[in-house]
């Protein structure tokens, strides 16, 4: 495998594509990590980031940057994607706050520390130890197998912006199937103190009261596909924009047009408050479960949808954490789409927002997992309820201080995690634990995801250990095809396959190698995925089977079980047989009046 042409390397595009402004500037040249050069956003392991020193549990940035003479409003903002795991962050030798995580975006208002002439001194320092208190998904000391190189530090891009005032801190936008109701958050603390980026704003009738009561006016701006426009102004910041039955700033009849994986019809909007402005987008569709022919399925706008899927890693050979742009999330996503997949289940990490942008305008359907925290146990957690044993008790207090934390910290990042994804249409649903890895309070931790967000399905517990509540009766099944039969929920086959074909010439590691049954050529693997979803999956169909996850979307490292390369320059199966079979699915799952 060989690395990308330099021209074709560099995030360059505004890093929140729901919510644009024209002021920004990345922080992206310059960086040094514990006194030497790195390629920043890429992680020090990674070969992109060019970084030559040792890979420490210390890890000390420093650059410097000016701000652009374009930076003439009040208050300057400093952004950063991701920091893996707690980051302290100083600017002229202030410490302008800290963050704790690994896979949520954050940001400080750094208006009294930055000099509006002349250098400034930007310095993040990092702890990262692995810590199992924190997030960690896959990344493992010792990678090998299903576990794969860490990331340390800055993995996703840092970022300058100017704002006025008083700007827009966030927007939620929630769709039907004739308007969308949007909710603007700013940083007035009258009006929005002490309401978390978890919290729901029904929950806060004060916001849109105190708006009106201090004059504050939202103006949305909606873009027509025909090039015209729809304004709704709107006293508060909380208001209703009704589509259907109206009619464009011009007069012209509007037709609300619904968002389908098949036509994923995407609305570019303005939001404007006071001085400030952003750009965004939203799509208009509702997700539901229905019992229909006597079994239960689930719906999208109303008609049954059956999610064909594929587990996505997102890890990449040069950038780990990151593809060499963002471009190139866009080319996996168009791939999948090409063999007939209609949506990824996003397997223990969060991407930045560009993935899910492309998946917003391409149609893929988007199954999130909550980053799983704690201890992984291959006989616990894999061994034993792969042959059966998949009782767990999960209710028990927290033994140790750690413990406490870690807890308390998974189920404040879960509901970070489900607000910071809010406005994506092609967020369907969010695992919540997967196979066991940190389980706890499963039942409580399904009433806090869906009181954060009734709008989407929730699998409590992907594979086993399963208890009381979840919208899922969710299965993993390897090594075998098993006679599946749905109970009292909608059945979800959300992993299964994992067949392995090696192409040593684009191999990560040609001598060590891991998957779940062996096949020698594209032929092989082909049809050992057909007699598969034949066998087991087809049949299970009328039985209440909702959807399935195959393993996976490419290999990674050792893994070789992907339907791509791990450098995506092969596809391993035959694209117009993944076609067919794509259809022999949309086909079993319709319903006959």
């Amino acid at each position: 495998m060989t690395l990308k042409d330099k021209n074709e390397i560099g995030w360059k595009k505004h890093p929140r594509p729901q919510l644009r402004r024209g002021l920004f500037q990345m922080i992206e040249s310059g960086w040094r990590l514990n006194g030497r050069d790195i390629c920043v956003p890429f992680p020090p392991q990674a070969p992109l980031s060019g970084y030559e020193g040792d890979m420490v549990t210390k890890l000390c940035y420093e650059v410097s940057f000016v701000l652009p003479e374009t930076f003439t409003k009040k208050r300057v903002l400093l952004h950063f994607g991701a920091v893996d795991q707690v980051a302290e962050v100083w600017v002229n030798g202030h410490c302008v706050g800290t963050h704790e995580g690994g896979y949520l975006p954050f940001s400080f208002d750094i208006t009294d520390t930055v000099l509006r002439e002349g250098e400034n001194r930007l310095d993040v320092k990092v702890t990262d130890t692995l810590s199992k208190i924190y997030p960690y998904g896959k990344q493992s000391m010792t990678p090998g197998g299903m576990w794969y190189t860490p990331v340390s530090g800055i993995w996703q891009t840092v970022w300058l912006e100017n704002v006025p005032e008083r700007y827009i801190k966030d927007v939620r936008l929630t769709p039907d199937l004739e308007g969308v109701r949007v909710t603007v958050f700013d940083n007035n603390p009258r009006v929005c103190e002490n309401v978390t980026q978890a919290e729901k704003v029904e929950d806060f009738p004060e916001i849109g009261k105190q708006g009106a009561a201090d004059g504050a006016k939202v103006a949305v701006v909606i873009e027509l596909d025909n090039g015209e426009t729809l304004t709704e102004t709107f006293s508060g910041t909380d208001g209703y924009v009704r589509l259907a039955g109206r009619c464009s700033d011009k007069g012209t009849p509007v037709t609300a047009k619904h968002w389908t994986s098949e036509n994923p019809h995407i609305y570019p909007a303005k939001i404007k408050l006071g001085e400030d402005e952003i750009e965004t987008y939203f799509a208009l569709r509702t997700l539901g479960q229905e019992r229909m022919g006597g079994r239960f399925c689930l719906t999208l706008n109303g008609e049954p949808v059956f999610l064909h899927g594929l587990l996505d890693q997102g890890y990449f050979p040069e950038g780990l954490y990151l593809p060499c742009c963002e471009e190139e999330y866009e080319k996996d996503i168009l791939r999948m789409k090409e063999l007939g997949f209609n949506l990824l289940r996003k397997h223990c990490k969060v991407e930045p927002e560009w993935f899910y942008y492309y998946c917003d305008v391409h149609g893929m359907l988007v199954l999130q997992d909550i980053v799983n925290s704690g201890g992984y146990s291959f006989i616990r957690d894999t061994v034993l309820p792969t042959v059966g044993v998949q009782k767990r008790r999960d209710n028990g207090p927290a033994k140790t201080e750690e413990e406490r934390k870690r807890r308390s910290f998974f189920e404040q990042h879960m509901k970070d995690t489900i607000q910071n994804l809010y406005n994506h249409p092609c967020i369907v649903g969010y695992t919540i634990f997967n196979e066991g890895w940190g389980q706890f309070e499963a039942d409580r931790m399904y009433e806090i995801a869906k009181a954060t967000d009734p709008s989407r399905w929730f699998d409590t517990t992907s594979g086993w250990f399963a208890k009381k509540k979840s919208d899922f009766d969710s299965r993993h099944v390897y090594f075998r095809n098993k006679k599946l039969k749905g109970k009292e929920k909608p059945l979800f086959l959300s992993e299964c396959g994992g067949f392995s074909y090696q192409l040593t010439e684009h191999c990560y590691s040609p001598e060590k190698s891991y998957g779940y049954g062996t096949c020698h050529s594209e032929e092989e693997l082909t049809d050992r995925i057909i007699q598969m979803y034949r066998r087991m999956v087809l049949p299970a169909v009328a039985e209440g089977l909702c959807g399935c996850v195959y393993t996976q979307v490419s290999d990674v490292e050792e893994e070789i079980n992907g339907l791509y390369t791990y450098d995506r320059e092969v596809c391993k199966v035959d694209k117009a047989a993944m076609r067919r079979l794509a259809e022999e699915l949309c086909s079993a799952n319709k319903f006959n009046p």
